[in-house]
């Protein structure tokens, strides 16, 4: 585990909690890969890692943004999954490149629903195209949007030079990148996610499997996405929910470089499980909460609450989550106007023995308006005097 630099998403994510590393936290297994990612999405936090940062070839899990500028098309009206899409020479000649395929032709006109099927479970290189090509004209004009999407996340070491994940000059990922991409899928479009745990697709009496094998193999892995060229290796980023007496648990990992399609399925069960059974999800507060309750000045109100737009959940090695401690650091003094969700302040937390677990923000919970003339001023004397 790395310290605090080794966020997986940092301020994209809905909490923004971050962690530390724990000076007795469980060693990772070895994995036999280039490099693997291990994170809890219910923490927001990284378990294990290696070589998460390093420029490696994406493969077909490029396909994770493909679909997502798919799916936000569909959020925008922009197409339906009803839309019937036209299948270009182009797209068909994507039988020539030797990857895998929807074996769509250009006699066909399949609907956005058909197509996201071939694309996600299929791995369809030409269900990408027909898909790009749909959604913004051209494959190159699609790019693009993939691209400035990657750019506003904040994911520097990605670029996309295609919609399919075929070795191409200058199309590289990360472990990490690739995981924010795959969060936001989850979290931006839970309706579109049950694609991802299809174990089959059939599309004009071709039936293929999804090549996903922990979806067979364990009952809590419902996505999402594998990957194969020659460069890339075998990839595969899994994700699992899990229930537990708090509440369901979410793990996603990503293995990168793996040397065959089972390696990859072990690898990343391997990962998965041990994210389970080593780290406890602790559940420090309810969504809306006060965490803190916290004198406000020249405020209608004396005081202001203090918590986190979220539920707050850390992940602690096992056993140490009756031991946490939280203290807050807050602006002080606190002047009014402030307005809902305005953030003021951190909670750490952290072991008995003062190791730093977390850091959550802190927002204002229910807005403060400013108060009337006399009670600004007679506020501003109490200050002056403070």
């Amino acid at each position: 585990m790395k310290s605090l630099h080794s966020l997986l998403l940092g301020a994209t994510m809905a909490l923004g909690v971050t962690l530390s590393a724990h000076a007795q936290a469980p060693q990772p297994p070895e994995i036999a890969s280039r490099g693997y990612l291990l994170i809890d999405m219910t923490a927001n936090q990284v378990l294990a890692e290696r070589n998460a940062d390093a420029q490696a070839e994406p493969a077909s899990l490029t396909k994770l943004m493909t679909a997502y500028v798919v799916f936000g098309a569909l959020r925008d009206k922009k197409l339906s999954l009803e839309q019937r899409l036209p299948v270009s020479e182009r797209a068909w000649k994507e039988r020539k490149g030797g990857g895998s395929l929807m074996f769509i032709d250009t006699t066909m006109t399949p609907t956005v629903d058909e197509l996201l099927g071939g694309l996600i479970v299929q791995s369809g290189n030409d269900a990408a195209v027909a898909l790009a090509e749909g959604v913004s004209g051209s494959v190159e004009a699609f790019v693009a949007v993939m691209n400035r999407q990657a750019q506003a996340w904040g994911l520097t070491h990605t670029a996309f030079k295609n919609v399919t994940g075929l070795t191409e000059a200058g199309h590289y990922s990360t472990a990490r990148d690739l995981a924010v991409i795959a969060q936001h899928i989850i979290r931006d479009f839970p309706e579109r996610y049950p694609y991802y745990s299809m174990k089959q697709y059939t599309y004009n009496n071709i039936k293929q499997p999804n090549r996903n094998l922990l979806l067979g193999r364990d009952a809590t892995v419902d996505g999402m996405k594998t990957g194969y060229t020659d460069a890339a290796g075998y990839c595969l980023l899994a994700s699992a929910q899990r229930d537990f007496p708090n509440g369901k648990r979410r793990l996603m990992s990503v293995v990168m470089g793996a040397e065959s399609m089972q390696g990859r399925a072990n690898e990343s069960q391997k990962l998965l499980n041990w994210g389970y059974t080593n780290f406890d999800a602790v559940r420090l507060f309810e969504p809306g909460k006060a965490m803190a309750t916290v004198p406000v000045w020249k405020g209608k109100s004396p005081e202001v609450k203090l918590g986190s737009e979220g539920a707050v959940f850390v992940a602690v090695p096992k056993g140490e989550g009756d031991r946490l401690k939280t203290s807050v650091e807050r602006t002080d003094p606190l002047v009014a106007p402030l307005t809902q969700g305005q953030r003021v302040g951190t909670l750490k937390v952290t072991t008995a023995g003062g190791a730093p677990v977390a850091t959550v923000p802190l927002v204002v919970l229910e807005e403060v308006p400013q108060a009337g003339i006399f009670g600004r001023a007679w506020d501003a004397i109490r200050l002056w005097i403070k």
